[in-house]
């Protein structure tokens, strides 16, 4: 089989793969095909594009076309027929998607653009809302950036919307102000500004169409997270029929966090 691991917002392919390719190596076998592709205006992917780019359908669109080219660079067969529902052991794919990632790996999913057999959801951070109030700050600091820059930290931080994070996560804090220091921040600000629009699905019978078609979820919270709610992590758990894990939260410490989200997963994945 394929793995595919898909990084969050602002972030790059070596988020996933640093927490989660030695579990996959453990569990799935060290010839295990894992494809992290970095996402239109992340990492190596320089192109920004205009607002349309930046559809969460396309996105994933993209994410399709580059894992296809890459299996068939390395001689791996995925299904061929990207609509069936028939479930492949063979040629389907794995998916492990982080916040942003999650929100592609379902559209994938959704859309039938890869043949997904099953899906690991992480710290999941869009619903069925455009700009809810935990992504709010994402724009705010697009804008920032657009105006003024890496300099820009400091008047953010003197926003409301920064100060309802950090009163209850000093680490989710740090977290958006990260942001600022990401490479060519600026010229690729309108990320911020325009993914956090987008809705994940459309409802909840929506993602209730997954399990029906034989995709095995998993979806992993924490607590006291602003940017990525428990509460969201539970809805699309209940929609996709899927098992809840929690992990503890950043500020327990990020290393108990990746602990336990390769605990996790690596579970889940032993399941088959």
């Amino acid at each position: 089989m394929t793995t595919l691991l898909l990084h969050g917002l602002g972030s790059d392919r070596r988020q996933p793969l640093g927490i989660f390719e030695s579990v996959i190596r453990d569990v799935v076998g060290p010839a295990e095909l894992i494809v992290a592709p970095d996402v239109r205006a992340h990492g190596s992917f320089l192109a920004v594009g205009e607002p349309g780019d930046f559809a969460l359908r396309r996105l994933a669109a993209e994410v399709a076309d580059a894992v296809r080219a890459e299996c068939a660079e390395a001689g791996v067969a995925i299904g061929d027929d990207a609509g069936t529902h028939a479930v492949d052991r063979d040629g389907a794919l794995t998916v492990i998607g982080i916040s942003m990632g999650a929100a592609i790996g379902v559209r994938i999913a959704l859309d039938s653009l890869l043949p997904i057999r099953r899906a690991a959801f992480v710290r999941p951070a869009f619903d069925d809302r455009s700009l809810p109030d935990n992504l709010r700050p994402f724009p705010v600091i697009g804008q920032i950036l657009a105006d003024a820059g890496p300099a820009g930290a400091e008047e953010f931080q003197e926003r409301e919307v920064f100060r309802r994070v950090v009163e209850v996560s000093p680490a989710g804090g740090r977290a958006l102000l990260a942001q600022f220091q990401a490479p060519d921040a600026s010229r690729r600000a309108m990320r911020l500004v325009e993914i956090p629009r987008n809705r994940a699905f459309e409802h909840d019978d929506e993602l209730a169409t997954l399990p029906a078609r034989g995709i095995r979820s998993l979806v992993v919270g924490a607590p006291r997270d602003p940017v990525h709610p428990f509460p969201v992590a539970e809805r699309w758990a209940g929609g996709l029929r899927a098992t809840l894990d929690a992990v503890p939260a950043r500020d327990d410490g990020q290393a108990a966090q990746t602990a336990a989200l390769q605990e996790r997963v690596g579970r889940w994945l032993r399941r088959g």
